[in-house]
């Protein structure tokens, strides 16, 4: 990730020039800056053999299969399948997540809309997508965490190519 230029710049000035709604890129290097954290923090640990791809695994979950995600700008061909696992899963649970004071949590159909548009923007893997809506994994995480009132219809062959 670059660094932005007034990454500490806290002046009035500056921060009255943001618009409504909007996130500088200071204040956005700061948000995306955790999972730099995470894979610092994770790669100095001593995991035993089968638990050495962790650092990778929750260090990935924002990369995106075409190369433009952060922090390390990786491909599909870069990152294992489980961490591209790993976004398909935090990305589902973001959006329904309730706890968010930045956002409301999102209808069932909604959230499977807009991954469906990750897919098609190359953002998530498209057969982990697949796989987490034909395996059923996307309702059974509804049924046990999201209120039933979040849980409408959908037909998944509409998020399907």
């Amino acid at each position: 990730m670059q660094v932005p230029e007034l990454l500490y710049n806290r002046g009035e000035l500056h921060n009255l020039l943001v618009a409504r709604g909007t996130l500088s890129d200071e204040e956005r290097y700061k948000i995306n800056e955790h999972i730099i954290q995470t894979i610092k923090m994770l790669t100095c640990l001593p995991f035993p053999q089968h638990l050495r791809a962790v650092p990778e695994i929750a260090g990935g979950h924002h990369e995106k299969m075409d190369g433009t995600g952060y922090p390390k700008g990786l491909r599909r061909e870069d990152m294992s399948p489980v961490a591209r696992m790993i976004a398909v899963a935090d990305i589902f649970e973001a959006l329904t997540a309730g706890d968010r004071p930045y956002k409301p949590r999102k209808p069932l159909s909604e959230v499977l809309d807009l991954m469906a548009d990750m897919r098609r923007h190359h953002h998530i893997d498209p057969d982990i997508f697949e796989l987490f809506l034909r395996s059923g994994v996307y309702l059974d995480y509804a049924q046990r965490f999201i209120p039933v009132e979040f849980i409408d219809s959908v037909n998944i062959e509409d998020y399907l190519p």
